[in-house]
């Protein structure tokens, strides 16, 4: 969802891209966005998507024949190997199993496996969108620690940024990717990284770097336009520095705080829904599922008859599900401009519509929402 104030803010003539109000609110948005990540380390702004910023973390930091630890528990640390494969990077993946997250021990020992320090940098999803895992950024940095391991770590946080807690510095993250289109409250269009003082000091050796990608050239001293390589993002500008606005009204941590209760309002919904082979929650512990997003296994419901007619019928589009899990889930997005009564309505279309496919269900999910959202209200007195 981009909110209404966003849609405003990016609706306007365009200015003059050399002097004027453009340029002071670039530097307000650059200003801000260390904060947005907890950082002390300056942000990057990208015109791209997320693989754009997966791009740019890559070329910065490593050389030709380098080899990548990927750790993968559902899509997207698979689509960032791809691209580092074909980048010329040598790639190792680490998968989880169905429906779990990364676990840091096993991490801990290939990297104690690897004796002369072959791997150079670790990468990592976050917040899987395909499978709803989140990972435990922190528990992966002690597994480097204690493995005593130079890799870089780097986490993709695409679809946990302003969603879910995360701390740069404090967890010892080297490179951290975001994007525009979900917790920021944006269109897609806009990628981020921030890179940490070990992963600036990679760049210096790196040979993978290209000009348009380059950290070096876009913190040159010179014309502001130099950090986007070229005419900036005008709209997308405009955009990005009303949700950071936003996002500074409501609070970072506030931020965190709705999310993780909508997101349990959900995961409510669907455990009240569940029976044996039908509907159920894909991540099977409760402590590695997202705060973004919900992936929701659909057992003997048909997916696409079910997504057929939330669409069709009551105006509801529903997340398709991704890699293994096409055809047999779908998933409800619960990031950024989203509001209980948004949660509420989706949660009523999934129930309306799988009733209307006589699927089988254990109980009114809307009930459980609506029972999780209300423990945070406060009465009127």
């Amino acid at each position: 969802m981009v909110p209404d104030r966003v849609l405003t803010a990016m609706h306007r003539a365009m200015p003059d891209i050399y002097a004027g109000e453009l340029i002071t609110m670039t530097e307000e948005i650059y200003d801000r966005l260390p904060g947005l990540a907890r950082t002390t380390s300056r942000g990057l702004i990208t015109v791209s998507n997320g693989h754009g910023a997966w791009a740019m973390a890559l070329s910065n930091t490593l050389c030709r024949g380098d080899q990548v630890l990927v750790l993968e528990c559902g899509r997207f640390g698979e689509a960032w190997a791809e691209m580092a494969s074909f980048d010329g990077l040598q790639v190792e993946m680490l998968v989880a199993p169905y429906g779990e997250a990364i676990d840091p021990e096993r991490v801990e020992q290939r990297l104690q496996d690897d004796t002369d320090r072959r791997i150079k940098a670790v990468l990592m999803a976050h917040t899987d969108t395909a499978s709803s895992a989140r990972n435990d950024v922190p528990a992966i940095r002690r597994a480097l620690d204690a493995a005593d391991h130079p890799a870089l770590l780097m986490v993709d946080c695409i679809a946990s940024l302003g969603c879910e807690q995360f701390e740069m510095d404090a967890w010892g993250v080297d490179v951290t990717v975001g994007a525009s289109q979900k917790g920021l409250m944006l269109p897609p269009g806009l990628g981020f990284v921030w890179a940490g003082p070990k992963a600036r000091q990679a760049h210096q050796t790196a040979d993978m770097r290209t000009l348009y990608w380059d950290w070096t050239f876009r913190t040159e001293d010179g014309p502001y336009y130099l950090r986007f390589c070229g005419t900036p993002p005008v709209s997308m500008l405009y955009g990005l520095h009303e949700s950071l606005r936003m996002i500074d009204e409501e609070g970072l941590e506030q931020r965190w705080k709705r999310h993780a209760h909508l997101a349990g309002a959900v995961r409510a919904a669907v455990e009240a829904w569940a029976t044996p082979g039908a509907i159920g929650l894909h991540v099977l512990h409760a402590d590695s599922r997202s705060n973004a997003v919900t992936a929701i296994e659909t057992g003997s419901v048909d997916s696409g008859a079910l997504a057929a007619m939330c669409s069709d019928e009551l105006g509801v589009t529903l997340g398709v599900g991704l890699g293994q899990l096409a055809g047999r889930a779908f998933r409800i997005a619960h990031m950024g401009h989203v509001s209980p009564s948004m949660v509420l309505g989706v949660v009523g279309v999934v129930e309306t519509a799988l009733d209307a496919l006589d699927a089988p269900l254990g109980g009114s999910g809307v009930a459980a929402a609506a029972r999780a959202i209300s423990s945070a209200l406060v009465p009127a007195t």
